[in-house]
């Protein structure tokens, strides 16, 4: 393979696991697997009563997508299924992924971990841990916009609160309906400290090491100290 690294990021909603994985896939030719993206396009896309069956039970598109805009995870076979048939498929074309935010569960942890390692293998994964307070969370997300075409995440900032189209694509600024409302996020956060956190003591476990980084700092300083790991 031309460039074998994984890199998983694991960090709560809006601790800029996008963006930096955005800057590393960009850096080192890798391709940026946004797993809330491949969800969304899914059960947007998909057709009423259009299911996936895993180990024989029926996943509905329509109920996935229901689930999703409460800010609860998606079920983790479903969302196994789809990532897998993914990194499968993205092995086959020899590229490396820069994970922002997958696996989010034990399950899919599991049912994860051991393709990437058989595809891949264990001394080119890596784990990094973004840190960021609930309250952090909660600003970031609730300002968050991103646009309507390819769906570029644009961080809140005075220079950009006033911009009404993405300085990528020109498309129009819009907020993701209910997903980032306040009380929506609280429960995402929840999700996250219950189901996301855990992964932790697994990748622990399972002898990876993992590489923690302040997420309360600009962009470049982050994107600073991660290149700093990856040399």
């Amino acid at each position: 393979m031309k460039n074998q690294s994984i890199i998983t990021f694991l960090g709560p909603p809006g601790s800029g696991k996008g963006t930096q994985a955005i800057l590393l896939s960009e850096k080192f030719d890798l391709y940026h697997f946004e797993t809330s993206k491949i969800i969304e396009q899914s059960v947007r896309e998909a057709k009423k009563g259009e299911f996936i069956s895993v180990k024989e039970k029926k996943y509905y598109f329509e109920n996935e997508w229901k689930i999703w805009k409460k800010g609860i995870l998606c079920s983790p076979p479903f969302v196994s299924f789809l990532i897998r048939e993914k990194i499968k498929k993205l092995a086959k074309e020899g590229k490396g992924i820069v994970f922002s935010g997958s696996p989010r569960t034990l399950y899919e942890v599991k049912e994860i971990a051991p393709l990437v390692k058989k595809l891949y293998g264990h001394k080119n994964i890596k784990v990094f841990q973004i840190l960021l307070s609930p309250e952090a969370t909660i600003f970031r997300n609730s300002h968050r916009r991103i646009c309507e075409l390819m769906r570029h995440p644009i961080l809140w900032n005075k220079e950009t609160e006033n911009l009404k189209h993405c300085p990528l694509d020109g498309s129009k600024l819009v907020r993701r309906k209910g997903l980032d409302n306040p009380e929506v996020i609280k429960t995402r956060l929840k999700e996250f400290a219950e189901r996301t956190l855990p992964l932790i003591d697994f990748y622990k476990d399972h002898k990876f090491t993992i590489k923690k980084f302040k997420g309360e700092q600009s962009v470049e300083g982050l994107f600073k100290d991660i290149l700093k790991v990856m040399k």
